[in-house]
């Protein structure tokens, strides 16, 4: 496995990353594909996960918000994939990344199911459950 990272809304690894999120929160959960592909795509850093034949199968992009935050978004591991700890491999990549930009603090909403999968990678929730894309989120946050 390697995790591929670009800024390039024009790549390959973009590309795939749309593919991946295409199929989980578009066809899955029925998140509307103009709120899927938003404004900040140009401006997040997008991670994919590959299998070793080059199969893209998990994804994430991290958007800066200021000059020590970051957003982590957009997580998404294809269906027949799910309980191989993919997600916290990408995790463990963008927070290796953001440190590396010297980033202090990753911020996120997470979907109320996977709440506990980010509690367990030592994010915090605060504030209210919220609907967003008609899904029950929460804010969570992590100094890394």
């Amino acid at each position: 496995m390697k995790i591929l990272i670009t800024r390039d809304t024009m790549s390959d690894i973009y590309l795939d990353a749309l593919r991946i999120r295409h199929e989980v929160f578009v066809d899955e959960q029925n998140v509307p594909l103009d709120f899927e592909v938003d404004k900040d795509e140009a401006y997040s850093i997008h991670f994919v996960l590959y299998l070793a034949d080059g199969q893209p199968i998990a994804t994430v992009r991290l958007l800066p918000l200021e000059e020590t935050i970051a957003k982590l978004q957009r997580m998404a591991v294809l269906p027949n994939y799910r309980g191989q700890h993919l997600g916290e491999k990408l995790i463990d990549e963008v927070e290796r990344f953001a440190k590396e930009q010297e980033f202090t603090t990753i911020e996120l909403s997470a979907q109320l199911t996977a709440e506990g999968f980010y509690e367990k990678r030592g994010y915090q929730s605060y504030g209210d459950i919220f609907l967003d894309a008609n899904l029950d989120h929460i804010h969570m946050r992590k100094d890394i």
